[in-house]
């Protein structure tokens, strides 16, 4: 059986804090796997800065110089962590047979990489890394997170449940990934689109090594409506549905003042006015911001403007 080569994929921001003790992890997992003859020597570890203020970048290129085994992409500026991911994917897939994409901050148990590559060797183009458990969350953080993947199936975006961007993809995946050219793409969703033969391995993820987490509340929202206008049009379905009960309500309404009118009892409530008022109102402005919010993304998806632009590429030959 001929060895793949395994091209690591890590999108870093601001992580000189972890950096060090990650590319040891890393590291040592490759060239056991290298040892024990599973995959090729000429595997790397890329480490792609997405725009970071500190040290990331020097460190990067030092681990560059010190060892073959560390390649460097660095982009002209921050363009966020799915274009990041995307950036280093597009890069290595013509020097790689195989991909696994993960974080930097060591949550995503490195141990679980083997068990990928041997999913792959039994004919697996696409191998997601599934959180086992979520014991070491707070209440609010395992609700919010198992809620946001119940939302979005249920908003018709085919994502696997408790898996993020921890992956291996073969090189026919990111010639596959490679074909999805719009502008707002979100990996968890547009990945089980491609089609291929995928499987699961299940790991405990672990708390972050060091540093602070990139993706705080307002983040994590952010991201997750960006998932979901990226990949389904059911809330705008949902605000034809919305505008339909409204019209049926008014119908309804109509008839009960006509009763009423003939009943003599011609006085209607204040409160009841400016309720309808202030309901139909908000239910407008929410209409027309979710609406703007879908031709934002015709806009720019119009403009054709690239995801990502690389500043240098620390290769085999540089």
């Amino acid at each position: 059986m001929q060895r793949a080569t395994l091209y690591l994929v890590i999108p870093c921001y601001n992580e000189e804090e972890v950096l060090p003790e990650t590319s040891r992890q890393l590291l040592a997992v490759m060239e056991g796997m290298i040892a024990s003859e599973k995959i090729s020597p000429q595997s790397r570890i890329v480490f792609v800065n997405d725009g970071s203020k500190d040290r990331t970048w020097e460190m990067i290129s030092q681990l560059h110089a010190d060892d073959p085994h560390f390649q460097g992409v660095c982009l002209s500026r921050n363009r966020g962590h799915q274009n990041a991911l995307l950036a280093g994917l597009m890069t290595v897939k013509a020097h790689c047979d195989i991909t696994v994409s993960l974080d930097a901050d060591l949550q995503d148990d490195v141990g679980a990489i083997e068990a990928m590559v041997d999913k792959y060797y039994e004919g697996c183009d696409v191998v997601y890394g599934v959180r086992s458990a979520r014991d070491t969350d707070t209440f609010f953080k395992r609700f919010t997170a198992e809620g946001y993947y119940k939302l979005m199936n249920a908003m018709g975006a085919d994502i696997v449940f408790n898996h993020a961007d921890y992956r291996l993809m073969s090189r026919r995946a990111l010639d596959g990934l490679e074909a999805f050219p719009e502008v707002n793409m979100f990996l968890r969703g547009v990945v089980p689109m491609i089609g291929y033969k995928s499987d699961k391995v299940y790991y405990a993820r672990k708390e972050r090594f060091a540093g602070e987490s990139k993706y705080p509340l307002k983040k994590m929202l952010a991201f997750a409506w960006e998932g979901i206008t990226s990949l389904s049009t059911k809330p705008i379905r949902m605000i034809t549905v919305l505008g339909t009960l409204i019209f049926l309500v008014s119908i309804v309404m109509l008839v009960y003042s006509v009763v009423r009118y003939f009943l003599g009892a011609t006085t209607t409530g204040w409160a009841s006015i400016m309720t309808s008022i202030w309901c139909i109102g908000g239910l407008i402005l929410l209409s027309l911001g979710i609406i703007g919010e879908y031709i934002g993304k015709v806009y720019l998806e119009t403009k054709c403007r690239p995801k990502f632009l690389i500043d240098k590429y620390l290769d085999d030959e540089h």
